[in-house]
Parts: structure tokens; C-alpha cells; sequence
């Protein structure tokens, strides 16, 4: 690694007029898109005051501005509801996870949803709501490890994730489909501003006397973005560049963490089987995909100057 301060990452007036002005646009975007809210005052209030802050936290936050920009496409697909641009997948998808998963209690035919919300118990609904509680916290938490100890790995983790998530994107604007949960509270019935639910979280907020779940739930962006399951991806990348860098007995936590999330999305209702299993396969399709577009000339230096501009 380069020794010194780059000239990139120096604070210059016109860095600080780009800063400011980048942040500023954020929030007036915002506001005609989806809305004011707080978030984007601590979104932008966070930007502004790692990039003033010091050389090493300016090159922190130009580092992870690539998570949010994923945060703000994320957030924007509020102001493009993708059940208007194709039909609702509701009933296919739940009869499909039946044929292909259903379970046979009491002479009928329940999806696994269907069976844990009726056998379901407390100990589950507690270790299954920590591990939902992981699907973010987790990959930021490996990002900014690799940040401070491998640059070029961090770059190449961040873009991955990006990455896997416009597949994801796409597909959910291809492919709109309807959580279990949202046929056991609706049927069948596509209902178009259907709000956000916990469902089978919401058990966890409750032994926990704690509204964790229904506050993130609240900020939903589509509730008809089930499929895939992204959840269910993020794990996947993390345990990937895990076992790349060689992280020994961490994966084994990345993966006691991956295995959790796929059966907390199913327990608690949120993903069919059919979901996670769409989750997992975009994960390494992107992977594969991502690792074929670096070996490009364009890639490769881009990155190297991505690099250079955190180092």
C-alpha cells in the first residue's frame, strides 16, 4: 500500500463544495421521490461529518459510499412500486412451494410457513428474530474489517454486494411476488398498498417487550419483494470472501449465521423456501459474474482507482 495522504482524498475547496452539494442533492432528490423523512438528515448528517472529520474517516466514508448508494436505490424503489410495471405472483408462487415442499399433517398440505407458525416455540422465535437481526449488521460489520485491513478486498466485497442486490432489483421488478405472510393475513387478493408486516417477528418483539421488528418493517420499501430472498443472499457473499481471505474459525460463524437467516426467513414467514433458495443462487451468480467482469481491462483499472482514492 502507498504511503502518504492522496491528493484525491485531500480536503480541498472543491472536495468540500462536491461533499456538500452531493448531500444536498440527496436530500432534495428525496424529497420529491419518496418524501421527507429523518432518515435522510442522518444519512447525509453521517456523509458530511465523516468527510470533514479527518483524512482517515473521509476515506471511510468515499469507501462506503458504495453501500449507500445501494441505501438510496434501495429507498427509491419506494417512488416505483414494481407491481406496476407486472403482475403480483401470489397464489402460483404459494402453490408451487407446496407441490414442491408442502408437508402432510393431519391430512393436509401445509408450506413450511404454515407449519412453523402453527408449531413454532418460544426459543425459536428468539434465535431466529437475532439472526434476522444479522442480515445487515453482519456484511457492514466484515466490510469494515477488510477496510482496515485489506483495501483492495474490501472494494471488491462492497461491489459484490451492490452488485447482487441490482440482480435482485431486477428480478423483483420481473418477477413481483408476495410473502407468505401476505397470504395468510390477504389470500389471494392483490390488495396494492398493502403496508409492511413482522409477521412471524413480530413473536420476537414480544417476548422481548421491544418494537425492533415493526419499526424496520414500517420502512419497507415493496412488500411485494419476496423473491428473491436477499436476506438470504447477503450471507452467501459475506462466507464467500470469509473463506477467500481465509478467515479460519470466523466462517464458521459466517455460516452459523448464513444457515440461520435461511431458516429464520422461512420460520418467521417472511420467504418460502422457494425464495431463499432464488437468494442463494443470485448471490453466486453474482459472484461468478462480478469475478468474470473484473478480468476486464476497464474493470481492472477502475478498481485500481477506486483503491487508490481509499488508501
Amino acid at each position: 500500500m502507498s504511503s502518504g495522504v492522496s491528493k484525491s482524498t485531500s480536503l480541498t475547496l472543491t472536495a468540500a463544495l462536491s461533499a456538500l452539494g452531493a448531500a444536498l442533492a440527496y436530500l432534495i432528490i428525496s424529497y420529491f421521490l419518496v418524501g421527507f423523512k429523518s432518515d435522510q438528515l442522518v444519512l447525509a448528517g453521517i456523509f458530511c461529518c465523516a468527510f470533514f472529520a479527518s483524512t482517515i474517516t473521509r476515506k471511510f466514508i468515499l469507501g462506503f459510499s458504495i453501500f449507500i448508494v445501494y441505501w438510496i436505490i434501495f429507498d427509491y424503489m419506494k417512488a416505483f412500486p414494481n407491481y406496476n410495471y407486472n403482475p403480483v405472483h401470489i397464489a402460483g408462487l404459494y402453490n408451487l412451494e407446496k407441490h414442491w415442499f408442502g408437508l402432510h399433517i393431519g391430512g393436509k398440505i401445509l408450506t413450511p410457513n404454515e407449519y412453523w407458525s402453527i408449531y413454532g416455540f418460544t426459543f425459536l422465535d428468539i434465535i431466529t428474530g437475532i439472526f434476522y437481526l444479522c442480515w445487515i449488521p453482519v456484511p457492514l460489520a466484515f466490510a469494515s474489517y477488510m477496510f482496515f485491513v485489506n483495501r483492495d478486498q474490501f472494494l471488491r466485497f462492497s461491489l459484490t454486494f451492490v452488485f447482487v442486490n441490482l440482480l435482485g432489483f431486477i428480478v423483483y421488478y420481473a418477477y413481483p411476488a408476495a410473502p407468505p405472510w401476505y397470504v395468510q393475513y390477504h389470500g389471494f387478493h392483490f390488495i396494492k398498498l398493502t403496508a409492511g408486516n413482522t409477521a412471524g417477528l413480530a413473536r420476537f418483539d414480544r417476548h422481548l417487550h421491544a418494537g425492533i421488528f415493526k419499526s424496520i418493517y414500517a420502512k419497507g420499501s415493496n412488500v411485494f419483494a419476496a423473491m428473491p430472498s436477499l436476506h438470504s443472499s447477503y450471507p452467501v457473499i459475506v462466507l464467500y470472501y470469509g473463506l477467500k481471505n481465509r478467515l479460519g474459525w470466523i466462517n464458521l460463524f459466517f455460516a452459523t449465521v448464513m444457515i440461520g437467516i435461511w431458516f429464520s426467513a422461512v420460520y418467521n414467514s417472511h420467504h418460502y423456501l422457494l425464495d431463499v433458495i432464488a437468494g442463494v443462487i443470485c448471490a453466486i451468480t453474482g459472484i461468478v459474474l462480478f469475478n468474470y467482469m473484473c478480468k476486464s481491462s476497464v474493470i481492472k483499472q477502475s478498481l485500481y482507482r477506486y483503491e487508490a482514492l481509499i488508501r
